[in-house]
């Protein structure tokens, strides 16, 4: 009898997607299942190809699992979050000031210069953009379009935007939190050269999206994935490199936050097409 199979889909944003991926092809083998990657240059396409059922999940960011989401929904299927890493729960934005700014509450930034990273970064633009939407303040928006089609997970136009703060071209600049302490330690931002004018409430990163109902390969894969230790000598620098120490049962309770931003900015239309007038991956 053949071993269950699995093809996943991942977004090629760093080189060491290679290494993390051919590590875990070759552990999950060793373990019964017969498993595969593909690689994409974005995350549309990839989405695309899971809810046509051209590969069997996919590692999504948030904003591809809401697209992917209402794709299903408009294709009379559906997909589910079937694992995430312990380090995509909880996460927040901030919007940065600089140390000497006049800037001491978020109704400040009225009018003011604001620095965002890519338009399709939910951690650096769309989720910071929608918490001072929600507050009613209306800011002047300097976008670095990095890495576009990534999701933000090319932070460079979120670390752009951190040293256009610095140089004193903009007012504030928005990252996700863990970047403003990344930022910190490798010399971007100067050390208590910043201050947090605004955080947003908690949401999630990243999942494994995959089509329902699940084959028994699908079952297979995500019940080795929660099985993986990192006392794992084998895996422990994948998970080091993939930034996370367990894998963690999927929920989708924490994409809401991002969901309103998406619909405010008319990014996605309710049946996922891509309507965001400047985003072309």
């Amino acid at each position: 009898m053949s071993a269950p199979t699995v093809l996943m889909g991942a977004v090629a944003y760093d080189p060491k997607v290679v290494t993390i991926w051919e590590g875990f092809r070759a552990w999950l083998r060793g373990r019964g299942l017969d498993f595969d990657f593909v690689l994409y240059s974005h995350y549309e396409r990839q989405v695309e190809d899971l809810v046509a059922g051209r590969i069997d999940a996919a590692w999504n960011s948030p904003l591809a699992w809401l697209r992917a989401e209402r794709l299903a929904a408009a294709n009379g299927t559906a997909v589910r979050a079937l694992t995430m890493r312990d380090t995509d729960q909880d996460l927040t934005s901030i919007v940065v000031v600089r140390a000497d700014s006049p800037v001491r509450q978020v109704a400040d930034l009225a009018g003011m210069v604001v620095a965002v990273g890519a338009v399709d970064s939910p951690q650096a633009t769309l989720i910071p953009l929608g918490h001072l939407d929600a507050a009613g303040v209306e800011v002047d928006v300097r976008r670095f379009d990095v890495g576009v089609g990534l999701h933000g997970d090319h932070i460079g136009g979120e670390r752009d935007a951190a040293r256009a703060l610095v140089a004193g071209e903009v007012d504030a600049a928005c990252m996700i939190d863990a970047n403003h302490l990344a930022f910190v330690q490798e010399g971007t931002l100067p050390p208590e050269g910043t201050r947090i004018i605004a955080q947003t409430a908690r949401y999630d990163h990243c999942n494994m999206t995959v089509r329902e109902p699940e084959s028994a390969g699908v079952q297979l894969f995500g019940t080795l994935l929660l099985g993986m230790s990192y006392a794992d000598p084998q895996v422990r620098p994948l998970l080091d490199l993939e930034g996370l120490t367990a894998w963690k049962d999927g929920r989708t309770s924490g994409y809401d936050l991002l969901a309103r931003a998406v619909d405010a900015a008319g990014f996605f239309s309710p049946d996922g097409r891509v309507t965001a007038t400047d985003y072309r991956p």
